[in-house]
């Protein structure tokens, strides 16, 4: 055999061996066939729906919160006493609505007392009067016409004894029922306002509306900040998820509920995730790809909320275990 066939043999060997030896012990031997993929983070931009200064920053970029702690608030002079003008408007029609419910007072309804004791007394003589005189009249000791005056003397007394009866009972009720409601409708509409104030009030100083990463701070206290402009940027735990792409052949495996394996650089072991998102859409290889090998070209994204998302940052590139079996 000549010497340069005898050199290309020898290269082609010295190839083969280094190939299976790459193969056998090179980086990707431990690691078996992974699904390449990265965690996605959806920032959430916390702002205030008014305009003015920021007083308070409650938290720092980096720092976990929890849910409903204080993240930043804006100055709320005006509003707070906005909020107290609207509270003390709302008292006043409240009362006034009560009191429109309520009858007289107990001072006002003695003078009726009074009143109806005077009547009864003065019906009691009527009585008394009448009585002596019709057994008189009848026996002609008294002329008819002294007993129809006594007869008048006591209805009058018994219908002063019913008016004041009357008073009384009237003085018990409140105002006329179109009255009441007028001003039960008032009170009402004076709480709407003050629980407008409120809302205006609690506005400007939001609170984390879940766990969450602090990503960003934009102002800071003395900085005059425009409404709707955020001020605080979380990165939620329920927005956090891992994006991987499976091959079309075994796409049919992965529906939303079951769940995967997978792993990172630096991460603890045993990381495992739901799938809630099968994309129906097949792409041309992912638009970022962090496998160590090459994959198949056409593949479905696929969603999935992993267990433990505080551990995770956004960008990291993952590896998923394939599933082998039917979807669980």
């Amino acid at each position: 055999m000549k010497r340069p066939a005898k050199i290309a043999l020898a290269v082609v060997a010295i190839g083969v061996v280094g190939f299976l030896a790459w193969r056998t012990w090179g980086p990707g031997a431990a690691h078996p066939r992974r699904l390449s993929g990265y965690v996605e983070g959806e920032t959430l931009y916390v702002a205030a729906s008014v305009a003015g200064p920021v007083s308070v920053v409650s938290v720092e970029r980096g720092q976990r919160v929890v849910a409903g702690q204080p993240l930043f608030a804006l100055d709320a002079a005006q509003l707070v006493a906005a909020r107290d003008q609207a509270a003390a408007q709302a008292a006043a029609a409240q009362s006034q609505a009560e009191d429109a419910a309520k009858g007289q007072r107990p001072d006002e309804l003695a003078v009726f007392d009074a009143q109806r004791a005077a009547v009864q007394a003065a019906l009691a003589q009527a009585q008394a009067d009448y009585d002596r005189i019709a057994p008189l009249a009848a026996k002609g000791i008294y002329a008819p016409a002294r007993l129809d005056s006594a007869r008048a003397a006591l209805r009058t007394a018994q219908a002063n004894v019913r008016t004041v009866e009357q008073q009384r009972r009237v003085g018990t009720l409140g105002a006329r029922p179109d009255a009441v409601r007028a001003a039960e409708s008032q009170a009402a509409a004076a709480r709407d306002q003050l629980a407008v104030a409120q809302n205006r009030l609690d506005l400007i100083s939001p609170r984390a509306p879940a766990a969450a990463r602090v990503q960003d701070v934009f102002y800071q206290r003395g900085e005059w900040v425009a409404a709707n402009q955020p001020v605080v940027a979380l990165l939620a735990d329920d927005r956090v998820r891992l994006r991987f792409y499976v091959p079309q052949a075994q796409v049919e495996l992965y529906r939303p509920g079951a769940r995967v394996a997978f792993s990172c650089d630096g991460c603890k072991p045993g990381l495992g995730a739901r799938i809630n998102f099968v994309s129906p859409r097949a792409e041309f290889t992912p638009p970022v790809i962090y496998s160590r090998e090459s994959r198949d070209r056409l593949v479905f994204l696929v969603e999935a909320l992993p267990d433990r998302p505080a551990d995770l940052l956004p960008g990291l590139p993952i590896d998923v275990v394939p599933l082998t079996g039917p979807a669980k």
